[in-house]
This record gives structure tokens, C-alpha cells and sequence, in this order.
């Protein structure tokens, strides 16, 4: 049987203060077994991207819980959080947020140096070469591609070996052909690893990939189904 690697545990959480706010998730209950591809989709304003963010240990539940790799982020103070995320959890956001002055290497290989890892350099040349970027260590972002930059922020959450991915529209920036090109990086990567991935795509056809999908309407899940290659292999 899977083990559950994530769960959150009637979640809650409200956006701002007084007339201004808004309440974003609702009571959201949620289990995702290790190793699956998980496709979160929804309406814009819908909650999606702040249940991400959630998961990823970037925003702070009001009320609830939420256990990932069994350890209970609500409870950990920020410093503890911090050190696992680092540790555990890898991020890709759409813009890719790379450091404009630092090379493609310097982008994978510094937060991996101020985590303590050992040999960072080594394992940020083993990780661009492993996303076709062998030959693009020394260059800088501004003389990267798109999908050129997308490898490398997809190198530098591969880094830590992370046993979740957590992918935020990482196509919306790219062409359909670089699109299409960095998502088969991540699935194949994500299947490589047997790592979790949590994917939010506004993409149909990218979220159909995922052996889930969750649909988040006014910030409550209000669908969570199988595709059919999970349910055929979970009968079998």
C-alpha cells in the first residue's frame, strides 16, 4: 500500500484583514500518497495556487493541519520550516526567479552551499547536465533561453533530492513547443525519482498527464478523481 507522504487536515486560511479579506481555503482536507503526480486545476481566484503554496511550505495555515513527510508544518517555527523545505521540498514557479547575477551554476549551487550540503557545486553540474545544460554552466540568465532558464530553476529543485516537487504553472511563460519540452522533463524526472509532484496548470492536456486530479472551486476541493492508468494499476 502507498504511504501518505501529505496531509492536510481540515486547512484554513483567510488573505488579508477586515473588508479586505478573503477567505482562501476552506477547511480543506487532503491526502496524496509517495510517488504520485498530482494535477491541481481550478478557475482563476479559485485557491489553487495558494493551496500550493500551502503544500509548499510558503504560506502559513490559520486553523488545521498539514503533515508532509511526516512533519507537521503547522507546528514547526520558521527557522525549522525553512531548514525543510530546503531539505524536502522542491519548487518551480512560472517566472523561474533566478538570480540575474549569478551563472546557471552559482543559481543550483548556492542555496545548496548556505543548506551545508556537502560538494553543492558537484551536485549543480551533475544537475544541469542531467536537464541537457551540461554546456550552459558559465552562462548567466539573461543569456539563457526561457526553457533554458526553466532547466535551470528545475535543476536547482532537483538539487536536494527533495521527496516532493512542487511545479506553479511551469509552462505559462513558454511557447507550446518549450512547454511541451519542459513538461516531459518533469514527468520524467518525477518518474525517475518516484518523487511526489504537485502540479498547478491552467493546461488541460498538461494536467491529463497527472495520474490525479484535484479541482479547487472558492477554496474547497470539489473534485478528486484517477485518471485511468492509476485506477487500472490500483485494481490491479
Amino acid at each position: 500500500m502507498t504511504r501518505t507522504i501529505i496531509t492536510l487536515k481540515k486547512a484554513d486560511l483567510t488573505l488579508g484583514s477586515a473588508a479586505a479579506s478573503v477567505h482562501v481555503l476552506k477547511e480543506i482536507d487532503l491526502e496524496i500518497g509517495a510517488g504520485e503526480a498530482v494535477g491541481i486545476v481550478g478557475p482563476s481566484g479559485s485557491g489553487k495556487s495558494t493551496l500550493l503554496m500551502v503544500l509548499a511550505g510558503l504560506e502559513r495555515l490559520d486553523r488545521g493541519e498539514i503533515i508532509i513527510n511526516d512533519a507537521p508544518l503547522h507546528a514547526l517555527s520558521e527557522d525549522k520550516l525553512a531548514d525543510f523545505r530546503g531539505r524536502n521540498i522542491g519548487i518551480v514557479f512560472q517566472s523561474f526567479h533566478l538570480i540575474a547575477n549569478m551563472t546557471a551554476l552559482e543559481n543550483v549551487a548556492v542555496p545548496l552551499e548556505l543548506a551545508n550540503v556537502k560538494n553543492p557545486f558537484d551536485i549543480a553540474r551533475r544537475e544541469l547536465t542531467s536537464v541537457g545544460l551540461g554546456e550552459r554552466l558559465s552562462h548567466y540568465p539573461g543569456q539563457l533561453s526561457g526553457g533554458e532558464q526553466q532547466r535551470v530553476a528545475i535543476a536547482r529543485a532537483l538539487a536536494p533530492s527533495p521527496a516532493v516537487l512542487i511545479a506553479d504553472e511551469p509552462t505559462g511563460n513558454l511557447d507550446t513547443e518549450t512547454g511541451r519540452q519542459i513538461a516531459d522533463l518533469l514527468f520524467a524526472k518525477q518518474a525517475e525519482r518516484g518523487m511526489t509532484m504537485l502540479l498547478v496548470t491552467h493546461d488541460n492536456a498538461l494536467a491529463a498527464r497527472c495520474s490525479r486530479q484535484i479541482k479547487v472551486r472558492s477554496g474547497q476541493i470539489v473534485g478528486d478523481s484517477a485518471q485511468p492508468a492509476r485506477a487500472q494499476a490500483v485494481m490491479a
